[in-house]
């Protein structure tokens, strides 16, 4: 969630009338298939409009057709009551529930975008007090919305436990798919603005560490400089928490090395590039400026990547390859500050990817070791979810980030 007071003056039962009126062009039907009367329905798109100070529909003798604006906004709309409408099928796998009947009923009790405030709050919070306070509400408030929602849901969503409100497996389920609602209700008047050509809203990036030396920070300078309307917010976090962050809807996307796992089948991957390990030192370092002999890897104190790290086993397997046994680290690290400091001030040696420290070994700062790590290329680019609706905002960095690699890309050609 983007917010953490009020939210905006968007209804999810305006965004309801709106996708069905858009479906089926006409207010007389969508208030048949929503079962509301036409007067409700026209009610709720003339309150939307106001809200967002645009005409959606055009108003013919046979029914009513999208305006630009109106086709603009639509997917966001519709992904807003698609992630909502996937949640009781979410909750029936999981409590292995057969009840065919109540399949087609639409989740009233999700409609309500207070209400979801609340249980995002709590879910992250776990005190009812601190989510009164953050939403400027009353705890009876926060009782009552957790009351209806653990009745639509049929089941308990949190427990009370001695850290406070933890979410049951219920509530871990349906809490990506709310947020996802939530950050595409924020979106829309995004879409608006974007539409008459001023970009604002904020751009959440997953920025594992090779991204954060040189590429991202001047694609951010480049998006800021021609839409300074625009904010980012950069998330250092590990690749686990990132990707479920980005499940989520809580980032946009992750920049850096993609990963080629099994759980990830929801995480489309696009390369930009690729790039090989190398292994860096200060310029004075006994084994600067000079043919290195493998057998002299042995003796060094290592600044190796996290265990974790697909980059850790690709240096694991290029040191079998020279017949040297696997490396061992004196600090495990993918801080570029911290990996800068302990090799500047003494003999150790860090194993990077080769774009990580770019500066520094331009500078002159840091010094490659004349070693090839055969096999350790790797891909970078950017992980998103599969199916997402980016921002416009989003889509401007990307197209920014995307701009800095091409320029990189035809320096290199021209020095050669």
């Amino acid at each position: 969630m983007r917010k953490k007071n009020e939210f905006n003056s968007i209804k999810i039962m305006q965004i309801r009338a709106f996708c069905m009126t858009a479906e089926q062009g006409a207010a007389s039907l969508a208030a048949l298939n929503l079962f509301r009367t036409q007067s409700a329905i026209t009610r709720s798109i003339r309150d939307l409009e106001h809200t967002l100070a645009i005409s959606l529909f055009e108003r013919h003798a046979k029914g009513m057709l999208l305006s630009d604006l109106g086709k603009v906004i639509l997917p966001r709309a519709c992904s807003v009551m698609e992630e909502l409408a996937r949640i009781p099928t979410l909750l029936r796998r999981l409590q292995q529930r057969e009840d065919q009947g109540g399949e087609d009923a639409e989740p009233m009790w999700l409609f309500n975008e207070r209400r979801l405030q609340i249980f995002l709050s709590l879910y992250r919070q776990h005190h009812t007090l601190h989510v009164a306070q953050a939403l400027d509400i009353t705890q009876s408030a926060v009782s009552a919305a957790l009351k209806v929602l653990e009745k639509g849901a049929g089941t308990y969503l949190f427990h009370r436990t001695p850290r406070g409100m933890m979410p049951t497996p219920a509530g871990h389920e349906i809490a990506p798919g709310i947020s996802r609602a939530l950050n595409a209700l924020h979106h829309i008047p995004e879409e608006i603005t974007a539409y008459k050509g001023v970009f604002t809203g904020s751009v959440r990036v997953g920025a594992l560490p090779l991204s954060r030396a040189r590429l991202l920070p001047q694609a951010m300078i480049k998006l800021i400089s021609r839409h300074p309307g625009i904010k980012i917010v950069t998330n250092e976090s590990g690749f686990t928490a990132l990707v479920a962050e980005l499940r989520a809807g809580d980032i946009d996307f992750i920049i850096g090395a993609l990963r080629n796992e099994e759980t990830l089948v929801d995480i489309h991957s696009e390369m930009l590039f690729g790039e090989e390990l190398i292994l860096l030192a200060r310029p004075d370092h006994p084994l600067a400026g000079r043919t290195v002999k493998h057998q002299e890897l042995s003796d060094i104190q290592w600044v190796l990547p996290r265990n974790h790290a697909p980059s850790r086993h690709l240096l694991e397997t290029a040191f079998g390859k020279m017949g040297l046994a696997s490396p061992k680290p004196v600090v495990e690290s993918g801080d570029p500050a911290v990996v800068r400091a302990l090799l500047l001030g003494s003999d150790m040696v860090a194993a990077v990817s080769s774009h990580q420290l770019d500066y520094e070994v331009s500078e002159g700062i840091l010094v490659p070791l004349p070693i090839n790590l055969a096999g350790t290329r790797r891909e970078i680019g950017l992980m998103t979810r599969q199916g997402a609706l980016n921002s416009p905002a989003t889509d401007a960095l990307i197209q920014c980030i995307r701009e800095v690699i091409y320029s990189d890309q035809g320096k290199s050609a021209a020095a050669k």
